[in-house]
């Protein structure tokens, strides 16, 4: 059973015309078009499902500065402080709490690893503490030997995936934006090389500029444009407790991760186990995600499932020109991974003794579309004028989610980038530039 997400109204009635229409109604979709709208450009925002019905709400929601990619700093410093403005602007919960988070280890190398990045975080001015072994089991019990250390952020955080997205699409309609949920994008219009139109299943919008941030399927909607953007899906489970004590708000460690839900309720996982599935997509671009793969590969079950002829990475997908799949595949809902459930409840109830015997209510799996650098795209796309990218969040989506919307709207509108978004760009996936994969 899949998160129950804050369901909203739609806007039936689809513009003739808009100054940017937007391709995927979730984090990123819903912040972009509240900064373009907050700009006092028309705006259209598309999803074929509904809003945040895809990865946006599967998440675990945590809103991090703490250990992350040095390139994705600056937009993780952006969006934190966006998380608060938004929270405010929109008058909304957004389950949005500077509640701290906890990372404990037993591997001295990885505590190594986070000494070491505490002279990143120096640079840009983010605070976090490195824990000794005592002051880590205050806060983790030591049921599973003895921790070495960890690290505390007491001014990062957590938000409500399935309300986050929901309520800032909202506030974008309050700005102005118009809502298209059932609506999928069919494909986009061109004139001379640039952006004219976006044709829809519920008719045509003229427009000069389109963010396509349409998550998994987004490699697959730029295909018939003769854009190539190397993207795979990993294949994820997480689990939902009944509200129960509180031993603690938001704690990774080696064995499972949990994250305290508004309602008491524990969203609980374990860090980077999931499923490769091997699919048409994948195999097309094993060349590209080869050094990734090598390195998390002892994290991930490699077989062949359903979405080899089904989804955004399946046969039919890659070589067939369909442009109705995106309103055939209205939601991507994978079952849970039976052999994951088993792990994050034993690891949990191994972990933390307080939480032995939890009730779980419900599991969901997920597909994360990742890069082969784990580093998200958002850039303008050379081979088309007046169309911007913001895809490929390798799990790391729902935190900088403001962050990525902010920029790609300064993207569309040619602002001066608040951050550098050269790292960000897509040519560096495809032009052979050596790829530094993410070691967060």
């Amino acid at each position: 059973m899949p998160p129950i997400v804050e369901r909203i109204p739609s806007d039936e009635r689809l513009p003739a015309e808009a100054d940017a229409v937007i391709v995927g109604g979730g984090i990123l979709g819903a912040t972009a078009a509240y900064f373009l709208a907050k700009r006092g450009l028309s705006v259209a925002l598309l999803e074929k499902g509904h809003i945040a019905c895809e990865q946006s709400s599967r998440n675990w929601g945590w809103c991090r500065q703490q250990n992350r990619d040095r390139r994705e700093l600056p937009l993780s410093v952006i969006s934190m402080r966006l998380w608060d403005e938004l929270t405010r602007d929109i008058n909304r919960d957004l389950g949005f709490r500077r509640c701290g988070l906890v990372y404990a280890t037993h591997d001295e190398a990885v505590l190594a690893g986070w000494e070491k990045w505490r002279e990143v975080a120096r640079d840009y001015g983010v605070g976090t503490r490195v824990l000794s072994r005592a002051e880590l089991a205050e806060r983790v019990p030591e049921t599973r030997g003895k921790w070495v250390g960890g690290t505390y952020s007491e001014h990062d955080g957590k938000a409500e995936p399935a309300l986050a997205a929901p309520a800032i699409a909202e506030g974008a309609r309050a700005l102005g934006a118009t809502i298209h949920q059932g609506c999928a994008a069919r494909g986009i219009d061109l004139a001379n090389g640039k952006v004219a139109g976006v044709h829809t299943e519920k008719g045509y919008i003229k427009t000069s500029a389109v963010l396509c941030s349409a998550g998994a399927w987004s490699s697959r909607f730029l295909r018939p444009l003769g854009v190539s953007f190397p993207q795979a899906s990993i294949r994820q489970t997480a689990l939902r407790s009944a509200p129960t004590v509180n031993i603690g708000e938001a704690i990774s460690t080696p064995y499972c991760t949990i994250t305290r839900r508004l309602d008491g309720s524990y969203t609980l996982a374990i860090s980077g186990k999931a499923n490769l599935e091997i699919t048409p997509q994948a195999i097309r671009y094993s060349r590209e995600f080869m050094p990734q793969f090598i390195r998390r590969l002892k994290n991930v079950k490699l077989g062949i499932g359903k979405s080899f002829l089904s989804g955004p990475d399946s046969l039919s997908a890659l070589l067939a020109t369909d442009d109705r799949i995106f309103e055939k595949n209205r939601e991507l809902d994978p079952p849970p991974l039976k052999w994951l459930i088993r792990q994050v409840v034993e690891s949990v109830s191994k972990t933390f003794p307080q939480l032995e015997g939890i009730k779980i209510e419900s599991a969901w799996g997920g597909f994360v579309d990742c890069t082969p650098d784990a580093v998200p795209v958002v850039s303008k796309v050379d081979k088309v004028d007046g169309l911007v990218l913001a895809a490929g969040c390798s799990g790391h989506g729902f935190g900088l989610g403001p962050g990525l919307g902010y920029l790609a709207a300064e993207l569309i509108v040619n602002d001066t980038p608040s951050v550098d978004p050269a790292p960000f760009r897509l040519s560096r996936l495809v032009d052979g530039s050596k790829l530094d994969v993410s070691a967060i």
